[in-house]
């Protein structure tokens, strides 16, 4: 790939991020951290947008829902995800739902109960497996030998 090629890629990226991020914030009202990494595929629950709180350095990935109305209760939760997490492909934030910093929730995942800080969560429901773990940007392992985090 040529040098142009990475430089408008790049600058594109950053473009459409910014953009996002400002509907986000400025036009749903959400509460979305700083240098928050949020997949375009990632579907974000516009009934109650404000409800959805998103903590700096946090990566939604593709797929992944955060929902935080239930429309047959006629209820509208709000959810808090905290700072340095990561939400894997596919997994499902339900409304009132409270993850603490520095978690993982892997691929999948149906997370239905507030999650301890420094956890990593699987399954279906979703159930701690792991705790006490390190996590840096982006909910990037940092106890399992990876010491140097990606810069952004």
């Amino acid at each position: 790939m040529s040098v142009v090629a990475v430089i408008r890629r790049t600058i594109f990226r950053k473009v459409v991020l910014n953009v996002t991020h400002f509907l986000y914030r400025n036009i749903y009202g959400m509460d979305i951290g700083e240098n928050t990494r949020i997949s375009w595929g990632a579907r974000l629950d516009k009934t109650n947008p404000k409800g959805i709180h998103i903590g700096d350095y946090t990566a939604v990935t593709s797929g992944a829902s955060i929902v935080t109305h239930d429309f047959v209760h006629r209820e509208w939760k709000d959810v808090h995800i905290g700072k340095n997490c990561f939400l894997g492909y596919n997994c499902i934030i339900l409304p009132g739902v409270t993850i603490g910093d520095g978690c993982i929730i892997s691929g999948n995942t149906v997370v239905g109960r507030d999650v301890p800080p420094n956890s990593v969560v699987m399954g279906n429901p979703g159930r701690v497996v792991e705790r006490d773990i390190k996590t840096g940007y982006w909910g990037i392992r940092l106890d399992k030998g990876n010491d140097s985090p990606i810069e952004h």
